[in-house]
């Protein structure tokens, strides 16, 4: 295979254009929603560290092999893997790898889209001083009375959707491209406006020694499984996406400076967002460690309560709402580009994928309200979908790539396609690709499954 060849898709204007298109992957609902409400259930500073040390020891490793095999395969997942499997003389169950993917992230899509239908409700909820001096039964009504609503809800999610399909419709440089070129630096430059307000607040100093004084007595066994699970599935790590993105990577780019940028910046706003948070929380001396709920009724509380709260509360449900566009972008593209390559054109591919998610989602939206009552081994509809990716197919796809490209892939090929000029820290990726990535992802998969 020429892995010199840029693919039928194209390929990213340069370096940089890839560090924004796989960071606008990896950041997402998990570094503004979940990583400061895990952090708050699992302690805060001790939890942080492990968490950065997962991120080392899992996520970047694999991720730059996720990057190398879509860099050599120019195709979407499927067809990469099919070709690199039989290129390399593999055991043919590593095909599975890329239909796997494809299909987690329409599983993803369809109730990401519905979380995501949420923050565009709280812009307006915000902006309109709808939590102007509530307190907590005035959030939680709000928040109550939006989950029981399956049209409001199935209005939300159809947004989204069409806003993610418009622009994977213009394919590459038009679609993907322009729009990250606008969106992550409007991310980061509303992410830098939040810091600068949190700096002002009295909850700052709370915050920072919350998150960065290490007392490893408040951490368990079960927070360390966690921050593993979450150092890896916030690089959006095996359903395709990365491998995806990483198909149109140039030719000459250094993978290991490239992925460990992506993986600075990912962990960076996870950081910031996480003192952001806190700030307010701490502010107005509410509980760091409410859980789930801490974005959609613990937050808003919060911000209307401080000075133009209303205001600065807007601008946070847009950069989350930004943030979950651009992952939401990146999850449906392998299943968008195997279509195309299948013959579709770009805009048939992205109705079919977008429709068939969207339609999906109408069991997550359903299972807030009318089929709550309906579950699967006490799951709803939700429940099963998001146990099902995040337990199960994830973990197993980040266990197989890890595995096919140490065990498998031939050095020659790696050590063209990765351009690590360092012996020693190549033999440290091979040494973490080999045996500690896949222990650790693993740990993660045994640990999920329900016995």
């Amino acid at each position: 295979m020429n892995s010199d060849k840029t693919g039928m898709h194209g390929v990213w204007a340069n370096r940089w254009t890839f560090i924004l298109a796989a960071t606008g992957s990896a950041v997402g609902l998990g570094n503004i929603w979940k990583f400061p409400y895990i952090t708050g259930e699992n302690g805060g500073g001790a939890f942080v560290l492990v968490y950065l040390a997962c991120i080392l020891a899992a996520g970047i490793p694999v991720m730059m092999a996720e990057v190398l095999l879509g860099r050599r395969g120019r195709m979407s997942p499927i067809h990469t893997m099919q070709t690199l499997a039989k290129q390399e003389n593999a055991p043919g169950f590593f095909r599975v790898i890329g239909w796997m993917g494809a299909l987690c992230g329409f599983f993803i899509l369809s109730f990401y889209s519905v979380i995501a239908g949420w923050t565009l409700s709280y812009i307006v909820k915000m902006a309109t001083g709808v939590f102007s001096g509530a307190g907590s039964d005035v959030a939680g009504a709000e928040f109550g009375g939006l989950l029981s609503d399956p049209l409001q809800l199935t209005i939300l999610h159809t947004i989204f959707m069409v806003l993610v399909g418009v622009v994977i419709s213009r394919g590459i440089n038009k679609g993907l491209e322009d729009s990250l070129r606008v969106l992550m630096p409007l991310l980061f430059i509303m992410l830098v406006m939040l810091f600068g307000y949190a700096l002002t607040t009295p909850g700052f100093g709370d915050a920072l020694a919350f998150l960065f004084s290490v007392d490893f007595s408040k951490l368990s066994g079960e927070s360390v499984v966690v921050a593993l699970g979450h150092s890896f599935f916030t690089l959006s790590l095996g359903m395709g996406a990365i491998m995806a993105y990483g198909s149109y990577m140039p030719v000459q780019a250094s993978l290991g400076k490239t992925v460990l940028a992506v993986g600075v910046l990912d962990t960076l706003v996870a950081l910031v967002a996480g003192i952001v948070v806190f700030s307010v929380v701490f502010s107005n001396g509410l509980e760091p460690g409410a859980g789930p709920g801490l974005l959609f009724q613990t937050l808003p509380i919060a911000f209307a309560n401080l000075p133009a709260g209303d205001l600065i509360g807007a601008v946070f449900f847009i950069l989350v709402a930004i943030a979950a566009w651009s992952s939401a972008i990146s999850i449906a593209e392998p299943a968008v580009a195997w279509a195309v390559e299948k013959g579709f054109s770009r805009v048939k591919a992205t109705v079919f994928v977008c429709a068939f998610s969207w339609f999906l989602g109408i069991g997550t939206v359903l299972s807030f309200n009318e089929w709550s009552s309906y579950t699967l081994f006490g799951k709803t509809f939700f429940d099963t979908l998001d146990f099902l990716t995040s337990n199960i197919m994830l973990p197993l796809g980040g266990i197989l790539i890890a595995v096919f490209a140490g065990w498998f892939v031939s050095q020659e090929t790696i050590k063209h396609e990765a351009r690590i000029h360092s012996p020693l820290l190549y033999k440290l990726w091979m040494f973490m690709l080999k045996f500690v990535s896949p222990v650790a992802i693993g740990f993660i998969f045994l640990h999920g499954l329900p016995i």
